[in-house]
């Protein structure tokens, strides 16, 4: 009984994948608010600003990354290289991209149990031909579940970025993803709270602004973990459209969307150099 209980009580050992500087985590913990938007958008302003980025589509049950990106019924090319097979990721506006939906059929239902989940995610990660990165933005599923535990166990992760909506149904879901980072067996930092679908604003009227689903969830957000609201990003026609056709370079043609992210990245920048300064 003792040695099992002195065994539970030891840290959990963290990989440092060799040739990826930063891992960060797009989480919320509540399905529907937009996390693979936030975290293309995220991939696609850090590779804009010059830094070698990566997506990892990890949302096992519900992959949006090859529809964000037109690479839906797409397969990855695989190549030996040292004694090891390796996955070749798809390279996209400058960022290299892998999603679990490239090995499932979609039209599929994916039964897996969490051991399986687990080696899915441990393969992506280890077995993909990432190259040198800067960053890995990782795109999570809803919950607190398989994936995140793998993610915070198993990986030196640098930081989360919490996405949420303005309404309190989905307040209360994230409130649980933010205590999963805080946990003192975990501590991943929050680098801050995105409210995404902060308000309407149609494309032709730009200035009008139409509060859809509440106002203030983000700041109540902030306001109650001490943590920075790093971004609002409204909700038009061009968002919706740029997302279903996989034409992301298109989303940034909204001056006011292109604003937001690029925002967004240069937050997250400007704490990772705040944190090389105190290291």
């Amino acid at each position: 009984m003792n040695e099992q209980c002195n065994t539970a009580k030891k840290p959990f050992e963290k990989t440092r994948l060799p040739n990826i500087k930063n891992l960060l985590i797009v989480a919320s913990g509540k399905g529907g608010v937009g996390k693979s938007t936030v975290a293309a958008g995220l991939a696609l302003s850090l590779a804009r600003e010059g830094y070698a980025t990566g997506l990892l589509d990890a949302d096992i049950h519900g992959p949006s990354v090859p529809t964000l990106f037109h690479l839906n019924n797409q397969r990855p090319l695989s190549m030996e290289k040292e004694g090891k097979i390796w996955i070749e990721p798809f390279d996209r506006y400058g960022i290299k991209v892998i999603s679990i939906g490239f090995f499932i059929d979609p039209s599929q239902s994916l039964l897996w149990r969490g051991p399986m989940v687990s080696n899915a995610l441990k393969q992506l990660l280890n077995d993909t031909d990432w190259g040198e990165l800067d960053y890995l933005v990782i795109d999570t599923p809803p919950g607190t579940g398989d994936v995140h535990l793998t993610l915070l166990q198993s990986y030196e992760i640098t930081g989360a970025v919490v996405v949420t909506t303005p309404q309190t149904i989905a307040l209360d879901d994230v409130i649980k993803a933010i205590g999963m980072f805080n946990n003192k067996n975990v501590s991943v930092p929050v680098l801050g709270i995105v409210e995404n679908m902060a308000w309407f604003t149609p494309s032709l009227h730009p200035d009008e602004k139409y509060f859809l689903f509440g106002q203030g969830g983000g700041e109540k957000l902030s306001q109650q973990f001490h943590l920075p609201l790093i971004a609002q990003i409204p909700m038009n026609e061009q968002i919706r459209q740029s997302c279903d056709e996989g034409s992301l370079d298109n989303l940034f043609q909204d001056e006011q969307i292109q604003k937001v992210f690029s925002g967004l990245a240069d937050t997250i920048l400007a704490n990772q150099r705040k944190e090389s300064t105190h290291k």
